[in-house]
């Protein structure tokens, strides 16, 4: 299935973090069979690119597979996310002021 050029809106929750992250992301995407590149406006309010791959599962979810880039921590960061009926979740960390895991809920509206 080809459906270049996708937008959309996510809204986020960041979990098991300190710091003031951005909630609201603006977001294009291309998919092509289930190939995925895109840009979105990120929770540390830059611009990401990423590309990577989604993969069906048998609970009637999605998982995506790639990299991105655009966050402090790394100039290029494994991309995982699994999406289920608009609802995503995805590890999270920061690297200052201290060195935290957690995670973002999500939702996207797909326009």
């Amino acid at each position: 299935m080809i459906s270049c050029i996708s937008l959309a809106l996510a809204v986020t929750m960041h979990i098991g973090l300190e710091n003031n992250y951005n909630s609201i992301h603006p977001h294009a995407r291309c998919t092509v069979d289930k190939t995925i590149v895109g840009v979105y406006y990120n929770s540390e309010r830059t611009v990401s690119a990423y590309a990577g791959y989604i993969f069906d599962t048998v609970f009637d979810a999605q998982v995506e597979v790639g990299i991105v880039t655009g966050y402090s921590g790394a100039k290029v960061a494994p991309l995982f996310r699994v999406i289920k009926d608009n609802w995503f979740i995805t590890p999270a960390y920061e690297t200052k002021p201290n060195s935290k895991v957690g995670i973002t809920i999500g939702y996207e509206f797909k326009f």
